[in-house]
């Protein structure tokens, strides 16, 4: 195996930080509908509103362990620079492994949280169906 250099931990920065940003911005996406959503439910007491919301709650569970994954990875990757700089060249390489898996991991989260908001969306599309139907 070559040698781990600060370059290599390095390369990950501008990924990691671009999926946090995607990670957030389903977050934000999420809150503001899940306000909507209760607004909905307290004016009407609908049960497929309620469904909304428990769909929405296990997607904002997974968005936040994509989060916590995400910035761990990213954590790792910077304490990998730090080990390499201080010439603790074995733990710095196992950092960097930590690191990665903790990022395939989130990324695991999200493929799970992708499916989820595709059967979601699957669902509506079918409720729009039966309603042209009627």
């Amino acid at each position: 195996m070559e040698e781990l250099t600060l370059t290599t931990p390095a390369l990950l920065f501008s990924a990691i930080s671009l999926i946090m940003l995607a990670y957030t911005n389903r977050f934000l996406a999420y809150a503001a509908i899940i306000r909507n959503l209760s607004d909905k439910y307290l004016k009407n007491h609908d049960a497929s509103v309620l469904r909304q919301i428990k769909n929405l709650k296990l997607r904002i569970r997974l968005t936040r362990y994509m989060q916590i994954a995400g910035i761990t990875s990213l954590l790792f990757c910077v304490l990998t620079m730090f080990l390499i700089y201080i010439h603790y060249h074995i733990i710095a390489v196992w950092a960097f492994g930590l690191g990665l898996i903790l990022l395939i991991l989130s990324l695991l989260f999200l493929i799970w949280e992708i499916q989820i908001s595709a059967k979601s969306l699957q669902h509506h599309l079918g409720d729009i169906e039966n309603h042209l139907k009627k």
